[in-house]
């Protein structure tokens, strides 16, 4: 396939708009397989191993180890990964290396246990570092495993927080500044405009070690060639986000209004517009095939509508993606008819709701 197809430099923003990103069309499996044998490549000749979200916490905290240990090869993991990654790093890693887990919470200890005990018997030190809530049980038996475990107070401290004053080796004053700047955001105190500079520089960099490498050399104040950059990038969400709120309908479903839009758009900031707009919830199709539904403060069953079309979530902010998209040819009816087929199921969902009422 042509490369120019899927660029969206070269497709105008409308059609940026009604399309998913590039990555959309690179196969899960090949894209799976290229990362995982780069990192197990770097994790032979590494010393020291992160394990880490790869929000703007996560990355901060890896760049204050970096500070500390030199430099780190970065396993991106989250809560529902976190098993393969513990187990990557344990098989790969080399005798003696040091390991970090940064920003993660894991719901059980069971599935990662045997990784956690391989690692802390051939490693150097485990080390985790977070400030989610965590389990009384499941903290209790990775302490016990051997791992040295900090958990911060989770309203107080950001992940960077712990990890900066876990670690006795001396940090750069213009990382101790990004640690502040990082938990302005994490903590959503919103008194340094650095902040949000931050969140969306490790949303939108080419890649998790361009965030470390920048903020390592500059801390919180970016090159004026990041922040360019990211004017750009806001421009072009400000855009995304005023084409889905122009195309977006309104059903009178029971007691509701549903406003139901579809775009490869910011979906809060979507639905935040719709509330405004008067929409009790808010259903935003995406071009790659599932949608986020929103709710309000009259209408908390997001849930119970995702739970009908092959999703599920929280009351009020839930997603699916209805089982609709079998090959390409059903991708490229919902891309030419704006998700027509998925909306149309979703609102289907919302009117068993209100008849079960």
């Amino acid at each position: 396939m042509d490369d120019a197809v899927i660029d969206d430099d070269s497709t105008a923003p409308e059609r940026q708009s009604l399309l998913p990103g590039a990555g959309f069309f690179i196969p899960d499996d090949l894209e799976r397989e290229q990362a995982i044998a780069e990192l197990e490549d770097e994790l032979v000749d590494s010393e020291v191993a992160v394990i880490a979200d790869t929000d703007a916490d996560g990355l901060a905290a890896v760049a204050v180890i970096q500070a500390a240990y030199g430099e780190a090869t970065l396993v991106p993991a989250g809560p529902h990964d976190l098993e393969d990654a513990l187990a990557r790093v344990a098989e790969h890693g080399a005798s003696g290396l040091r390991v970090f887990v940064c920003d993660i919470a894991p719901e059980r200890f069971e599935p990662i246990a045997p990784a956690i005990e391989t690692l802390v018997e051939r490693a150097q030190a485990v080390r985790w570092f977070d400030h989610h809530q965590w389990d009384d049980a499941v903290t209790t038996a990775v302490r016990e495993a051997g791992v040295d475990l900090v958990v911060g107070v989770s309203d107080e401290e950001c992940t960077a927080d712990v990890t900066l004053r876990s670690i006795d080796e001396p940090i750069p004053e213009h990382l101790e500044s990004l640690v502040a700047v990082t938990r302005d955001h994490d903590l959503w105190i919103k008194e340094d405009p650095r902040s949000d500079d931050l969140a969306d520089f490790a949303r939108w960099s080419e890649d998790d070690e361009t965030y470390v490498e920048t903020v390592l050399e500059h801390g919180p104040d970016l090159p004026e060639s990041v922040l360019e950059s990211l004017e750009q990038r806001r421009e072009t969400k400000a855009d995304r986000i005023d084409r889905a709120v122009r195309r977006a309908e309104f059903h009178e479903i029971g007691d509701w209004t549903v406003g139901v839009t579809y775009g490869r758009c910011s979906q809060n900031e979507v639905a935040e517009q719709l509330r405004e707009d008067g929409a009790d919830a808010a259903v935003i199709v995406k071009p790659s095939g599932p949608a986020s539904i929103r709710g309000t403060e009259s209408f908390k069953r997001c849930h119970e509508v995702a739970e009908q079309v092959n999703g599920g979530g929280h009351p009020k902010a839930a997603g699916c993606k209805p089982e609709i998209y079998d090959d390409m040819l059903d991708y490229a009816h919902h891309w030419t008819t704006h998700g027509a087929v998925a909306k149309r199921l979703i609102l289907d969902a919302f009117r068993t709701l209100a008849a079960t009422d």
